[in-house]
């Protein structure tokens, strides 16, 4: 991950936080001298923050999002303009109004197979908050060993989700999706743990953005087998809609899904979830199938 080069005119001791998300600079008090005159309006250079552009200017970083509308996580790119309150000379400055500070951001180490909907789930965040909070957008790759910030969710967002023994946040998130999705379509109770089970064996129950070969998303669907564009199969309420196959199925008959197999019912675990994925591992599935059933009943 790389950071903005800063703008020659920003570099310096200012320029050290040139570059940083909002959320993680608006905490720190920067002790400059205003500048004389005030502007109306200001220009975004490369490398700026609004913390940078508001002590520059005399003002508090919470002003000049209010102003702007902006949050603790917005962010801003060269050549946008920035509004700037222009206090009246020689008045007494009006106390500030106490605002609430930004969510605390955390570090986190990537491991092998994190993403980052998954760490913000973990943590009771947002996939937005996260990019944001770290320069990021949706087609940015992370490695093992990065570390990125990660901003604090709201106590209940990080309650919502139901624990289950032996999964963590983010696979309670996927399985939830692979159940509502089913309840949705209809799908038996049997048909919905043949999908969880099958999740697990392929991607641990997490939405990978790497497998073998061209393999991706949940149940490592390749785009190469007409399963969906990389970006379809990595979007985890699109996947397990194709893997269940069915007159929704939004692949329409490209590809073939649990419903769209006929007798499922009747296979057992292993075939059922091997007729949809034509793994060179069929034998594997069939571990998942007790498991799956407990993940189902407290999925309820």
């Amino acid at each position: 991950m790389r950071r903005p080069v800063a703008h020659p005119a920003h570099r310096g001791s200012k320029g050290a936080l040139a570059g940083l998300p909002v959320a993680l600079v608006g905490a720190l008090a920067l002790a400059s001298v205003p500048e004389a005159a005030h502007a109306a309006e200001y220009t975004v250079a490369p490398g700026d923050t609004v913390s940078g552009i508001a002590a520059r200017h005399g003002l508090s970083t919470a002003e000049v999002l209010r102003t702007n509308g902006l949050g603790w996580s917005s962010i801003i790119r060269p050549g946008q303009k920035i509004q700037l309150g222009a206090p009246d000379v020689g008045a007494a400055p009006a106390p500030e109004a106490v605002t609430p500070s930004p969510p605390a951001a955390t570090g986190y180490t990537i491991r092998a197979g994190d993403t980052i909907s998954g760490i913000a789930r973990t943590h009771g965040s947002t996939t937005d908050a996260v990019l944001a909070a770290n320069g990021l957008d949706r087609s940015s790759i992370i490695y093992p060993g990065q570390v990125i910030a990660v901003p604090a969710g709201t106590a209940s967002a990080a309650s919502a989700a139901p624990v289950i023994d032996g999964l963590d946040a983010e696979q309670v998130a996927n399985a939830q999706v692979i159940v509502r999705v089913g309840r949705e379509l209809g799908v038996p109770d049997r048909g919905i743990a043949i999908a969880l089970g099958t999740a697990m064996q392929e991607s641990w129950l997490r939405n990978l953005d790497w497998g073998d070969r061209d393999s991706l998303g949940l149940f490592q669907q390749r785009p190469s087998m007409g399963w969906g564009s990389a970006a379809e199969v990595s979007d985890p309420t699109r996947s397990v809609r194709v893997f269940y196959g069915g007159p929704s199925d939004p692949n329409g008959t490209r590809t073939r899904g649990l419903l769209d197999i006929a007798g499922w019912e009747a296979m057992s675990y292993a075939d059922a979830a091997q007729a949809v994925q034509i793994s060179a591992y069929p034998e594997r599935y069939a571990q998942w199938e007790a498991p799956a059933a407990l993940w189902l009943a407290a999925l309820r």
